[in-house]
């Protein structure tokens, strides 16, 4: 590919947290969250390499090397592609918790990438990232999954496949509540969770929740919405990874949810709801099982249709 000219000489970017999977759509489909993110600032530097030269926020303790930092491996398979003769230096402020089931690896990938692609003349689209945003996952997950990358780059609901995205238009007022509680799960032991074997009857009742989940978002119909969102197929083997879950998912259930699963890996867990004030008073009823559990949580409620990455400042 030709070499890209760069304009800027210094880029910030922001990427929300997000609910991967969204209980029926594992690996494939997730939505971008209002709050908390993470921000990268992005130098062009004349040596042709990305490096990181900080990491600030609610977790320091991150790879500093290009192959194992998300945010600087993301970047580096993208500078690759371009074949840009200039490097990038990261800077990246932690907004989101690592193992927190919010999508935080992915985060720092989104956001490094958007403020790198800030640089150019003429950067690539959202979409046109997500290749490489992928790469940057699987520096975390060892694995390439876009229900994260997706909806934070893109925004809103998102249909993540291995090689597209696919905006899935929500129901006006769709309002999700997220409780995270104060414990860490690793992504890759959660994922140890799902070895063995499943049978088709689950495959097919987990296809059946999809389709009527992205069926009633297409119709704008709560209905569908609420009679297909449940998890048969994940949810089973990773629930007793988080103390207290049957608990917390019961008390969103019982305020009215549409639906209640794992967001991610875990173990913060979500719901959709038609009303605002539904899913706050569903969010203290959520908080307090998981208190009844011995764990201190954080209450996040956001519209389900919310914007993805952005460029927050660009200086030549």
């Amino acid at each position: 590919m030709e070499k890209g000219r760069a304009l800027a000489r210094t880029a910030s970017a922001f990427a929300p947290a997000s609910v991967g999977n969204v209980g029926v759509g594992f690996d494939l489909l997730g939505h971008a969250l209002e709050g908390i993110g993470d921000r990268v600032m992005a130098t062009r530097i004349a040596e042709p390499i990305v490096r990181v030269r900080g990491i600030t926020g609610v977790v320091t303790d991150l790879p500093f090397d290009a192959e194992n930092n998300t945010a600087a491996r993301a970047v580096a398979a993208w500078r690759a592609a371009l074949d840009l003769d200039f490097g990038v230096e990261l800077e990246i402020d932690k907004g989101i918790p690592l193992g927190s089931g919010l999508g935080g690896s992915a985060a720092s990938a989104t956001a490094a990438l958007t403020a790198a692609n800030a640089l150019l003349a003429e950067p690539l689209t959202p979409a046109q990232l997500y290749p490489y945003a992928l790469e940057g996952e699987r520096a975390a997950s060892g694995s390439l999954h876009g229900d994260n990358v997706g909806p934070q780059l893109l925004g809103g609901l998102v249909l993540a496949t291995p090689d597209r995205l696919v905006p899935i238009p929500v129901p006006p007022g769709l309002i999700a509540v997220l409780v995270h509680p104060h414990f860490v799960l690793e992504t890759r032991k959660a994922r140890e969770a799902l070895r063995g074997v499943f049978a088709l009857s689950e495959f097919v009742a987990q296809s059946e929740g999809l389709a009527l989940v992205l069926a009633g978002c297409y119709t704008s119909s709560f209905e569908l919405i609420r009679r297909g969102l449940r998890d048969v197929l994940v949810e089973p083997r990773r629930s007793s990874l988080i103390p207290g879950f049957a608990a917390v998912k019961q008390a969103a259930l019982d305020a009215g949810a549409l639906g209640a699963s794992i967001s991610g890996a875990g173990p913060s867990v979500f719901a959709w709801f038609e009303q605002r004030d539904a899913a706050t008073a569903a969010g203290e009823a959520m908080s307090a099982a998981f208190a009844e559990a011995g764990l201190a949580s954080d209450i996040l409620i956001s519209a389900v249709a919310n914007s993805g990455a952005s460029v927050i400042s660009r200086s030549e």
